[in-house]
């Protein structure tokens, strides 16, 4: 007899259900797209089309692009209201987070 997942989770210990389920929204997070982003913060494709100042299709130009420039996404998570932080994880190091790219880069050092 297969049981279902709902009853699986709902078998277990409220503790044991609510970290899954938060691990679940961490594996979710990771993998979103920018389309998906979009929409989880409730917004059309219209909306941050004027929001940009650009025309709806190139939103959808956009959220099809495996590649573009960062000034681009930066544009496109900003008005979502988001805020783009880039990190780079080497293998046994902690992570660090690039700056000196963004719109106003820190001060070189003299």
């Amino acid at each position: 007899m297969t049981k279902e997942l709902k009853d699986v989770m709902n078998a277990l210990p409220k503790s044991r259900r609510a970290k899954i389920e938060r691990r679940g929204e961490e594996i979710l997070g990771e993998y979103l797209t920018l389309e998906e982003l979009r929409k989880a913060q409730k917004l059309t494709q219209k909306e941050l089309a004027r929001k940009l100042n650009i025309n709806q299709e190139n939103i959808s130009r956009i959220e099809k692009r495996s590649d573009m420039m960062l000034s681009t996404l930066r544009n496109h998570v900003e008005a979502m209201g988001g805020e783009l932080n880039i990190t780079i994880q080497f293998p046994n190091h902690a992570p660090v987070t690039l700056s000196g790219i963004g719109p106003n880069p820190p001060d070189a050092v003299s």
